[in-house]
């Protein structure tokens, strides 16, 4: 079974690698939606795959790191793409949360990635 929690952040950065003129060179923000999937047996005594207030717990610290900040100063997202920060976000998480399944990441509503690591 995979459960999920939905988590909010916002964030500026901008694209140091993209050529000049483009309009992600200069520094800009994103409402960030992070949804992180967690997968495991049903445990029958419980009723749950994991207790959602033990995954809030784990990864609200991690989303705290970068909200309101700006990613070109947080060490591992100098080039802060969308594919770069949900990468440094699953090498955060999975440490916390070993049932950790995959990681939704929309910079916008209409755009993001999806990492399996």
């Amino acid at each position: 079974m995979i459960i999920f929690k939905q988590f909010s952040f916002d964030s500026a950065h901008f694209l140091p690698l993209v050529p000049d003129g483009h309009k992600c060179k200069g520094i800009h923000g994103h409402t960030y939606q992070l949804i992180v999937y967690i997968e495991g047996e049903l445990d029958p005594k419980i009723g749950w795959v994991m207790d959602f207030a033990v995954l809030k717990d784990a990864v609200n610290p991690i989303v705290d790191m970068l909200d309101h900040k700006l990613f070109n100063d947080i060490e591992g997202l100098e080039n802060p793409t969308c594919e770069n920060v949900a990468v440094w976000l699953w090498n955060k998480i999975k440490p916390l949360v070993p049932q950790l399944k995959k990681i939704e990441l929309h910079e916008t509503p209409t755009s993001g990635v999806i990492y399996e690591g």
